[in-house]
């Protein structure tokens, strides 16, 4: 029988195997709905509803819902924490430090019900999706401006290049996949970088040709991304110009257009 989890934690780590040792290759962030694939001793093999990204999980640091829980909270309205760091707090007591981009299911009067404990909550909520703008993509984007670069992160104290452009996109109801290879499958083709537009993706190769990186284009001559820290470069037909080290540090391979 398939059995299901959300996190009700701040972040979790996914990692690649069933051990604390192994890398980290995603993380959840309070809110994420999960499907159970298999067990392994304590570690649970999981799919983020999302995305379907799998990854094992301590099951420590899941809880264990029924499928009529699951469902319920599937169809609830997306409403997410819009500010950088809130507060989830249980009517036992216990408090829950959150992350922007957590996914506040069904949250009404700042409050949410899951399992039928009530949580009540302190921050920034985003209540409605914005209008599916370029700009209003770019306005989230800029909230994790400085936030860390961390390989697997998705959270604004560390974060990699396609998990701070799935994230960004996901608040705006738009639902990416969670590696930049993926991403880059999605969407309109641009032909040139003076015909991209706010909001636009851009995607960089490395030497093998490959796509492993990707940012969010602020306008045709600049982008925000997630490389040692969430920042702001410059862009051209070539790729992404770093001012301080003064030089090319990713090859541009193509870019999308999401919003049509």
């Amino acid at each position: 029988m398939t059995k299901y989890a959300i996190c009700l934690q701040s972040v979790v780590p996914v990692r690649k195997q069933a051990s604390d040792k192994s890398e980290m290759v995603n993380q959840l962030i309070f809110g994420d709905l999960l499907t159970i694939l298999a067990v392994k001793s304590s570690w649970l093999l999981t799919s983020t509803l999302h995305d379907g990204y799998e990854g094992w999980v301590d099951i420590k640091q899941l809880a264990i819902i029924d499928h009529q829980e699951f469902v319920k909270l599937k169809n609830e309205q997306p409403v997410f924490l819009s500010g950088i760091c809130g507060k989830a707090i249980s009517d036992n007591g216990k408090t829950i430090n959150l992350v922007m981009g957590s996914r506040l299911h069904g949250c009404k009067s700042n409050t949410i019900i899951i399992s039928n404990e009530k949580y009540l909550i302190e921050g920034n909520i985003q209540n409605e999706t914005p209008e599916i703008l370029g700009q209003n993509i770019v306005d989230i984007a800029l909230r994790y401006l400085g936030s860390p670069y961390l390989w697997g992160g998705r959270s604004p104290f560390g974060i990699d290049c396609s998990g701070f452009t799935q994230i960004v996109f996901s608040m705006m109801s738009i639902q990416l996949e969670r590696d930049a290879q993926q991403q880059s499958e999605f969407g309109e083709t641009i032909n040139f970088i003076e015909e991209s537009t706010v909001g636009d993706l851009a995607f960089f190769d490395n030497a093998d040709e490959r796509i492993t990186h990707v940012g969010i284009i602020i306008n045709n001559k600049q982008i925000i991304h997630a490389s040692g820290e969430v920042r702001i470069d410059n862009i051209d037909h070539q790729g992404i110009y770093n001012q301080e080290l003064k030089i090319y540090t990713h090859k541009l391979r193509i870019i999308k257009r999401v919003i049509i």
